[in-house]
């Protein structure tokens, strides 16, 4: 496994992180447990969650499940880069959401005691809260690592302007800030090219990318669809809308003999600060086909022919919109 540094940290993670959503939801325990034992015998080490993941709202069920692993594994916990998020509304109180100190305090606590250990990697906000300044949100983060409860800190759906602000004041108060940003980024969905790598690339952050299969579209969706697998309604409007693109795509996938999925995975592990995308399988074996990617390397044509096909935004901003 080719383990890359997260950011400017001295951290090294996996170059694929494994996302836990569909534990609970779609996954069983006993499965999704299996999964992780695989993720960790392949060199995967680099784990990803939620506070709210479970789709049961304030119960943390997706956490649960990672706890329980970890508390049937011992071991375990000093060989995985334990990653989750805050923001979400976890109870029907006015203080049970978005980025408080108050909040923040004691969703970490809850998530430890979900979780099962006594920190958390890289403790990432879910989302940007426009209510909160700054000072109050590196206050309370700083208390969670100086009490050794957080090691580092990221972000998750912030703008270019929304890094920047936060890491000029956490270097104000001799604060490392920001280490890492989450944001969906796939060959079909390039926006964050503009303004969130190149806030990435100047501060520091690495790039780990959601949706990296732009939910099921780059994963051969067409070759579903027309070897008779029903597609959702809305899948079927993202393919009837990309349909000529997609024939592209596979067609060119076909060429190179590899499936639209790892080519997907392959592209982004190819792209400036991308860390790790994050693969969310359902079954042991999704997260085998999807190591297929580390070992694809594109050459600079197919390259240029994948951005033919997903053209992005036209580079960095202002340079893709103005002369």
């Amino acid at each position: 496994m080719d383990y890359r540094h997260l950011g400017r940290t001295g951290l090294k993670v996996s170059p694929l992180c494994l996302g836990t959503m569909n534990f609970g939801p779609e996954t069983t325990e006993q499965d999704s447990h299996k999964i992780m034992d695989m993720a960790l015998d392949k060199g995967v080490n680099f784990f990803d969650t939620a506070d709210v993941y479970g789709r049961q709202p304030g119960e943390g069920v997706t956490e649960q499940i990672v706890g329980r692993w970890l508390e049937s594994n011992p071991g375990n916990r000093d060989r995985i880069v334990l990653a989750t998020k805050v923001y979400g509304k976890m109870g029907d109180g006015p203080n049970d959401q978005k980025l408080s100190a108050y909040h923040i305090r004691k969703a970490c606590e809850d998530s430890l005691r979900r979780l099962k250990t006594d920190h958390i990697d890289l403790y990432q906000m879910h989302h940007i809260d426009r209510a909160t300044p700054w000072e109050e949100v590196w206050q309370a983060m700083e208390g969670l690592v100086r009490e050794g409860k957080v090691l580092y800190v990221g972000s998750s759906n912030f703008a270019g302007w929304n890094i920047a602000q936060a890491n000029t004041l956490a270097a104000q108060r001799h604060f490392m800030g920001l280490v890492s940003e989450q944001s969906l980024y796939n060959l079909s969905a390039r926006t964050i090219e503009l303004e969130v790598i190149p806030a990435c690339q100047a501060l520091g952050l690495g790039l780990i990318p959601w949706s990296p299969l732009g939910g099921g579209l780059l994963g051969g969706a067409l070759q579903k669809a027309e070897g008779g697998r029903r597609a959702g309604e809305n899948m079927q409007k993202q393919i009837d809308k990309h349909r000529p693109q997609l024939e592209q795509y596979e067609a060119l996938c076909g060429e190179l003999g590899e499936s639209p999925a790892d080519v997907a995975l392959a592209w982004l592990l190819h792209q400036p600060t991308v860390t790790a995308p994050i693969i969310g399988p359902r079954t042991a074996e999704q997260l085998g086909g999807a190591l297929r990617a580390l070992d694809i390397k594109l050459s600079e044509e197919t390259l240029k022919k994948l951005d033919d096909i997903w053209p992005g935004p036209g580079g960095q901003a202002p340079e893709a919109y103005a002369w």
